[in-house]
């Protein structure tokens, strides 16, 4: 075993079996982490119709943020302390309640706009960023410190929670567009359907992922590095560390590294995933909604947009997968991120002379870039660290990830200069 800049190289043992199944699991667990939210963004042609002057899929957004990203330091300073399974199982309950409430607040006002019940929506949202902070960066620091296919699937599953949405959402509103009440109807299912989805993920992450062979196997790995996150998982899959033996292998371990010796050694990893999602929210989803003007698909012309939007984003996740197409040079990495820049003012132009085709391209090729460099970055970083080291890190880069979320969000309030009735 040789020890440099805080990393082990070492020989892994034989990992026992269940990898598909975590696999499976992982992207289900992804899939239930965002589900909630991107269901939000997808019905936002609803919530335009009952709150046009209140620039819903701006100001939820916005809303959403600071909450997501407070939590997310507090937990983040505080990961080596928590509980991860009380912290991933609380997060996915109130992703449950808050999806549920979403619908409780439709029939309590009958469908209708106003005031109250958007300050109502707001707050169910805000519950949205605390939960998605608990699952978010709970799950990924768990995932560091297993195998890369893992971390993987759970980001693929976030990427196919749009996909499904906005599928579902077009089914819906093509469904019950011409019906009475017609598209109230198709949110009110639409939501529902993201209820359950919320439920079975708590289920998941309950009772069947912490009793996985290779679950078992890295959380009891990590342990022995001196993690104490994972007792609660290890204790639900009948497996306990009592604290005399974690003292003892937390004596003969080496010092974990400090969150700040862990930022500054992956800086630019950090910066990576912050730029990413800066440029992504700053076009996604406001200005799709707000700035590409009238075409001839008329109302779908944004559903379109954000399906098209999802769909490669998917994909995209699952291009790693391939060794020659995936990306691990950390200088290429950043030269690509900066390059993504360049779809600003290739927006712009588009939205002001282009047509439809030419929107729903860039679109494309933004969740194409969004979700596969998000991938890259986060199953290189934890390469080599231990497993309190990588669980530290994964929440670290999560609370920058989460940065440029709010960054981005605050910035697309800018393409309103200048335009029209904009306030």
């Amino acid at each position: 075993m040789t020890i440099a800049n805080g990393k082990i190289d070492a020989p892994t043992p034989t990992r026992p079996g269940g990898k598909t199944k975590g696999i499976v699991v992982c992207w289900f667990l992804g899939l239930g982490s965002l589900i909630s939210w991107n269901s939000m963004l997808t019905i936002g042609d609803y919530y335009y119709t009952l709150f046009p002057k209140y620039h819903p899929s701006r100001v939820l957004t916005l809303v959403y943020q600071p909450f997501a990203i407070g939590t997310m330091a507090i937990l983040a300073y505080n990961e080596a302390k928590i509980n991860t399974r009380k912290r991933n199982i609380a997060g996915y309950i109130l992703f449950t309640a808050s999806t549920l409430m979403l619908m409780v607040v439709d029939l309590a006002t009958s469908g209708r706009g106003g005031v109250g019940p958007f300050i109502g929506i707001c707050a169910i949202v805000a519950a949205f960023g605390v939960a998605d902070a608990h699952v978010q960066g709970g799950m990924v620091g768990d995932m560091a410190f297993m195998c890369p296919e893992f971390m993987q699937s759970f980001f693929a599953g976030l990427a196919a929670s749009g996909a499904l949405t906005s599928g579902l959402r077009l089914v819906t509103k093509a469904a019950f567009d011409k019906s009475k009440n017609g598209p109230r109807k198709g949110v009110m299912l639409f939501l529902g359907i993201s209820t359950f989805a919320e439920f079975l993920c708590v289920l998941l992450y309950a009772y069947l992922f912490p009793k996985l062979p290779i679950v078992k196997y890295y959380r009891s790995k990590a342990a022995s590095e001196g993690s104490k996150t994972v007792s609660a998982d290890l204790a639900a899959a009948g497996i306990q560390t009592p604290a005399d033996h974690q003292a003892s292998d937390v004596a003969k371990s080496p010092e974990r590294l400090s969150n700040k010796q862990l930022l500054f050694q992956n800086i630019d990893y950090a910066l990576d995933l912050y730029l990413i999602y800066v440029l992504t929210l700053s076009i996604f989803p406001g200005f799709l909604y707000e700035n590409t003007g009238e075409h001839q698909l008329g109302t779908w012309y944004p559903l379109v947009l954000i399906a098209m939007y999802n769909v490669l984003d998917l994909i995209s996740r699952y291009l790693p997968l391939v060794p020659w197409l995936k990306l691990e040079s950390r200088k290429g990495l950043m030269i690509a991120i900066l390059s993504r820049f360049l779809l600003v003012p290739a927006f712009y132009f588009t939205a002001k002379y282009g047509d439809q085709g030419w929107m729903i391209f860039l679109v494309s090729f933004l969740g194409l870039t969004n979700g596969y460099l998000t991938v890259c970055v986060l199953t290189i970083a934890p390469r080599g660290y231990k497993g309190p080291e990588a669980n530290a890190l994964g929440n670290l880069l999560v609370l920058c990830l989460l940065g440029g979320i709010f960054s981005g969000v605050a910035l697309d309030w800018l393409w309103l200069i200048g335009k029209k009735n904009a306030f």
